[in-house]
């Protein structure tokens, strides 16, 4: 029997459970209630839809607390009335969470209680950057670092999809409703690969449908005479609708219930003349109208820039590029198409802006695009604990007003999947954390990321609580510990090109993708005001605006990503630019030596598998820290000739 690391599912387990549910999903919670270890107790506990409810003891006290307006596909209630513990749901979906609730807390339901869930986001997605066709790799998985694709190999769905159930299994029990299982940079005879194997996208989708996950795929449609032999790829012409229409209605045949397609829009594929037709609303729609009589759904990517800039050119900014493509746009989308639109204007970075996109459209649905495998925050070779960055994106003001935030304005969550045929699905074996905790803030925006690391930590290993704190203390900070010894106030793109691991100051500043730090002997940072940059500060609504555009009032931690000022000028925290930079990085790397002692003093606490997967890697961390360290203090005591107040080594 072929067997993978449960990740948080292995050490629960659960009385025995009365099910009074009929249908496919409640086939799949009685599929799980068998593989769970049973645990002994007095509770009578069962689970049943609303229809059922009756058929409890609690029928009458469950239905007082049901929500005017109901608990919809996914919500569920859980209550607890002395010996009797009963969670009720109006439909399969909903029943399946509250399944995978009971199994996360029930060793905690002490007491009377009551909770009813819903999910405060309609769509929790995962997108897999996993490349069907043998370029460049069999099964690989592009800014994957967990090992090749589980999906495909040698251009083909893998024949066993075991692993794949396991999967869907996990996402299931976080709240993921929605996958895309292929690469979003996908190529045209990628689409045609797809759509000739449909049998085996069938099977796929099947395995999803039994977690309540629905499959999505992304596609090209730049290059249609790779397609069909259509001689244009303008969205506009009748015989490149007709080719899609088509296309789609074999899909849909195939799997009847697709949730959609997935489409990047340009950036690094410049597109044709003819590509998008007028505008992306244009290719957007086309879509959309193929779909719509099936009910998918298009997200269509919004990462566009001009990726051949000219470094001369400071009137030139990446970070305008989405909101300047979009806002004209903004109402000329069909219903069913959601813009997806990265967490920042630029690309993932450590710390950016939150893209003014995410406030500023009005009439047209829209998605937040996180990224969980850590391109730029680690490669999950540095532990590196994303869920206090989130919660900060998920909560941001998109007004600076006391409007609303990102999460109450989106109805949709994407992010980039940082799992692989790595044995324990992740590569650092902490970056589980990570994806657990994406499914619960997509879920529960709420939820404070270091109770989520408890919760991710006490079911994953079997420790003491003291351990467990501790495990929590190296990680909750992790990504702060990251921005110290990487980034610096807001600038980006200090990597080394194409791996984007690593330190290299100037690795793309002279650049087409852009223009990142603009230091000098005198200051860094970009000037992204209107009053003498490139005018980005602009995009956004007052009184965000101004308050960017002031160097006295920007945000430390955004202040090179919006002024361009000089190593003295003093900080909101009362030290100058250059100071913070060197206290900064010597601070950063000192946290990843007291990260790598105090994981020391807890490893023969975990067993041999896990030691041997964190340890090195952490120490790996350490020798990445002390190269971000000292080639970002030498480069900028090179060009400042300024020295280190506190008399440190800074390397000449």
């Amino acid at each position: 029997m072929t067997t993978f690391d449960p990740c948080w599912l292995g050490s629960k387990r659960l009385p025995e459970v009365t099910i009074h549910a009929s249908g496919a999903l409640a086939q799949t919670i009685r599929a799980e209630f068998r593989q769970t270890p049973r645990l002994r107790t007095e509770l009578e506990v069962a689970l049943c839809t609303i229809g059922r409810l009756d058929e409890t003891p609690l029928a009458g006290l469950i239905r007082q607390v049901l929500p005017t307006d109901g608990l919809g596909d996914e919500g569920f209630v859980v209550m607890r009335q002395g010996n009797n513990l009963v969670v009720a749901a109006e439909a399969g979906r909903g029943l399946l969470y509250g399944y995978f609730y009971l199994l996360r807390y029930f060793e905690w339901m002490d007491g009377d209680f009551t909770v009813v869930e819903r999910p405060a986001i309609p769509v929790r997605m995962l997108d897999h950057w996993d490349n069907l066709t043998p370029h460049p790799v069999m099964g690989s998985v592009e800014r994957g670092y967990s090992g090749g694709s589980i999906f495909f190999r040698d251009g083909r769905v893998v024949e066993d999809l075991t692993r794949v159930r396991a999967y869907a299994r996990l996402l299931a029990s976080i709240g993921i409703n929605a996958v895309a299982v292929n690469n979003v940079n996908v190529h045209a005879a990628e689409t045609r690969l797809l759509t000739d194997h449909l049998p085996d996208v069938a099977r796929l989708a099947g395995v999803f449908r039994e977690y309540g996950i629905a499959l999505h795929l992304s596609v090209n449609f730049a290059s249609p005479i790779e397609l069909g032999g259509v001689d244009t790829a303008d969205p506009l012409d009748e015989r490149v609708a007709r080719w899609w229409s088509s296309a789609v209605k074999r899909v849909y045949d195939a799997v009847p219930d697709l949730g959609g397609f997935v489409v990047k829009a340009d950036s690094e594929n410049r597109p044709g003349p003819h590509t998008y037709g007028r505008d992306h609303s244009d290719g957007a729609n086309m879509l959309a109208r193929a779909l719509a009589p099936y009910g998918g759904t298009v997200f269509w990517r919004c990462f566009v820039y001009d990726c051949h800039q000219d470094w001369r050119d400071r009137s030139t900014d990446r970070a305008r590029a989405a909101y300047d493509h979009f806002i004209p746009l903004d109402g000329r989308f069909d219903d069913n198409v959601v813009l997806q639109i990265k967490h920042g204007p630029l690309d993932f970075q450590v710390r950016e802006a939150v893209s003014p996109l995410l406030g500023e459209l009005q009439e047209t649905t829209f998605a937040l695009e996180l990224q969980v495998t850590q391109e730029y925050t680690g490669q999950q070779k540095d532990l590196c604990y994303l869920g206090p960055w989130w919660r900060e994106i998920l909560h941001f003001d998109t007004t600076g007003a006391d409007g609303p935030t990102v999460a109450e304005r989106t109805k949709a969550i994407v992010a980039v999947s940082n799992i692989g045929d790595d044995p324990n699905w992740t590569g650092h074996k902490l970056a589980q954390s990570n994806l657990y905790a994406y499914g619960r803030l997509a879920w529960d925006p709420s939820a404070d990321p270091v109770s989520l690391l408890h919760e991710w930590a006490a079911a994953t290993f079997a420790m003491d609580d003291r351990t467990r704190s501790e495990l929590v203390a190296i990680m909750a900070d992790s990504w702060r510990t990251y921005e110290r010894y990487t980034a610096l106030l807001g600038v980006g793109f200090m990597v080394t090109p194409g791996t984007h691991y690593g330190p290299n100051v100037n690795g793309y500043e002279y650049s087409a993708w852009g223009t990142y730090h603009f230091a000098d002997r005198y200051g860094v940072g970009v000037d992204r005001t209107v009053a003498t940059g490139s005018g980005f500060t602009g995009q956004y609504p007052e009184p965000l605006a101004g308050r960017y555009e002031n160097v006295y009032t920007c945000p430390d931690e955004l202040l090179l990503f919006f002024h361009h000022v000089p190593y003295d000028h003093v900080l909101q925290n009362g030290r100058t630019v250059l100071q913070h930079i060197y206290d900064t990085h010597f601070q950063g790397y000192e946290e990843v030596e007291a990260m790598l002692t105090r994981w020391k003093s807890i490893a023969d606490r975990f067993d041999p598998t896990t030691r041997e997967n964190i340890t090195p890697r952490l120490e790996a961390q350490l020798a990445n820290a002390r190269e971000w360290r000292d080639q970002v203090n030498t480069y900028f005591y090179r060009l400042s000739g300024i020295p280190d107040a506190h008399g440190r080594t800074i390397y000449r």
